[in-house]
């Protein structure tokens, strides 16, 4: 596989202090199997769909004081150490590493200027997802953030992104985009948000049918926060796992209404 652009989305993981039931709800939901826990890694547990690597879970480290299930976002960098030092020098936090995982790559996790938590890759062995786009795997993610302005100046700065903007007066939402791609999207937490929840990267998993997933996922002890709603793009609903991660479900076929028009920010 061709290495990935710097700043592409790459692989996503999330931890539980329940892996067993996050195993259970996402298999139920998504159609994932999964690989045997590895202890030398602190057992963190591949998902797979058709056989393909598509995110993982792990539990949370001996001792982390209070933690929190959320699902975290890796983006693509050739040199982990240097996307790290861009991070600090930009304002953000480098909260791990950099930081080497056996043969297969090298990770950092860390915050924006605004707090939104996320992670960079350098692929060794594991060069990231093996499907994507497709029912059952990732296909987009957006930043949720209370301070817009700090995260589009932080990440075009840390990574090679453009950045455009929707004409809608209704909506702050912009896309970054790696040479006419969109790779990721940056939405403003409005006061529909409480102010208990914090800034956090939206992933989205693609589904075959969007009602149908909410109502597994209801049954499953996930909890429906928004949609389903139809849009260009497809229709998509946002949801909490019964842990309290948030992600969002999209069945891509489903569309409604033109695209919306985009200019440079």
């Amino acid at each position: 596989m061709a290495a990935l652009s710097e700043g592409t989305p790459c692989w996503a993981d999330a931890m539980f202090t329940d892996v067993e039931g996050a195993k259970s709800f996402y298999g139920d939901l998504l159609g994932w199997t999964f690989s045997e826990s590895s202890a030398e890694f602190g057992n963190y547990t591949q998902a797979y769909s058709d056989g393909k690597a598509v995110a993982a879970v792990v539990p949370p480290m001996p001792g982390q004081p209070d933690p929190v299930s959320a699902w975290c976002l890796y983006l693509a960098s050739p040199d982990a150490a240097a996307t790290a030092k861009k991070i600090g020098d930009n304002g953000g936090e480098v909260v791990m590493g950099p930081m080497q995982v056996g043969d297969f790559g090298s990770m950092v996790l860390a915050k924006d200027p605004g707090g939104v938590a996320f992670g960079v890759w350098q692929a060794g062995t594991h060069e990231g997802f093996e499907k994507r786009g497709e029912t059952g795997s990732f296909c987009w993610a957006e930043v949720f953030t209370r301070e817009p302005g700090k995260a589009d100046a932080f990440f075009p700065a840390v990574f090679p992104y453009r950045v455009q903007r929707m004409e809608d007066p209704g909506i702050d939402f912009k896309v970054f985009d790696l040479g006419g791609d969109a790779v990721l999207g940056r939405m403003a937490m409005t006061e529909e948000f409480p102010p208990e929840v914090p800034p956090f990267v939206n992933i989205y998993f693609a589904v075959a049918d969007c009602d149908a997933a909410v109502e597994k996922a209801t049954k499953g002890g996930g909890e429906l926060k928004f949609g389903p709603m139809s849009t260009p793009f497809g229709r998509f609903a946002a949801l909490h796992d019964p842990q309290g991660a948030a992600f969002s479900v999209i069945d891509m076929g489903t569309t409604e209404g033109e695209m919306p028009r985009m200019a440079a920010a």
